[in-house]
């Protein structure tokens, strides 16, 4: 019996210690195109949250090589444009992936500070590394976005071209990811429905609705805007409109989309164990695997 426990317990500590497969530094305030204003070393915030973010970085997670399906996803983490869930939102998710095929990017984008272009540009910065200077770009056929919370804004921004309709006409801020997935997202702008923090963290509380609607992707989607799945609980903090409103957009151009709503859960569970985790795990690899059928 001693030997069967000490077996389990090497191996969840093996597990505990897993580390990304590779590191690599995008640029920081000084090399990225905008600044943050924010000095200083990052912050612990607990529970594997960081704040005071001024560097971005990827954490990459390399495909189980014997289920590879020759896609990629930038997971961006939530915290309201304050600070980052690394863990339940970020290397959680990551091994999920990776065990089941899929390259898993955790992106540790810089906080934006009221320059709403900060986090944008990392993001954007990330799916074009993935194609243009992964080491194993060559048997990635699509790279995806995801996001959280406050990261799903950010997903959804890269998604509608957030950048490139606020005039940046470099190539990553023309290009758009693959696809898609939101985890109860913040969305919307609107003083009714939106989720106040957020914006004020991305814009300032002094923004006008003028620019705020220039950074509300549900009013940016188009018809290079790609699919999407979201999934969130009827019960969340985060109102429900926010995910409803992007996936209608989605389809006044016809664009396929897989909109998931919860009987209950709240906001920010993440990876975490709830009574609808078997169910949103199902969801998404059946509609990850129909976009491999197609």
């Amino acid at each position: 019996m001693r030997r069967i426990l000490l077996s389990i317990a090497i191996i969840l500590i093996a597990n505990s210690m897993q580390a990304q497969d590779l590191t690599v530094k995008l640029w920081d305030n000084a090399s990225a195109p905008h600044s943050n204003s924010l000095s200083g070393a990052e912050k612990d915030e607990g529970l594997e949250r960081i704040s005071n973010v001024s560097e971005a970085a990827l954490y990459i997670y390399e495909a189980d090589a014997e289920k590879a399906t020759g896609q990629a996803v930038v997971i961006c983490p939530g915290g309201g444009y304050a600070l980052l869930s690394m863990g339940h939102e970020g290397r959680d998710f990551a091994r999920w992936f990776a065990a089941q095929g899929i390259t898993a990017v955790v992106l540790k984008y810089r906080m934006p500070n009221h320059t709403p272009q900060v986090p944008m540009e990392d993001a954007a910065e990330a799916v074009r590394y993935m194609r243009e200077e992964y080491a194993h770009k060559d048997k990635l056929h699509s790279v995806g976005i995801m996001g959280f919370s406050a990261g799903g804004h950010l997903a959804a921004s890269t998604s509608a071209g957030a950048l490139e309709a606020n005039g940046d006409k470099s190539p990553r801020a023309t290009a758009r990811p693959d696809f898609t997935i939101l985890f109860y997202p913040v969305i919307t702008g609107d003083a009714a429905h939106g989720h106040k923090g957020s914006y004020d963290n991305l814009l300032g509380a002094e923004r006008t609705q003028e620019q705020t609607n220039k950074w509300s992707p549900e009013l940016l989607v188009g018809q290079t805007t790609p699919p999407a799945f979201l999934v969130l609980s009827d019960d969340d903090v985060v109102k429900p409109i926010n995910s409803t409103r992007y996936y209608n957009a989605l389809k006044q151009f016809n664009t396929p989309a897989s909109l998931h709503i919860l009987p209950s859960g709240g906001h920010g569970w993440g990876f975490r164990d709830f009574k609808y985790k078997k169910a949103w795990q199902e969801a998404l690899s059946d509609w990850l695997q129909g976009l491999n059928r197609k």
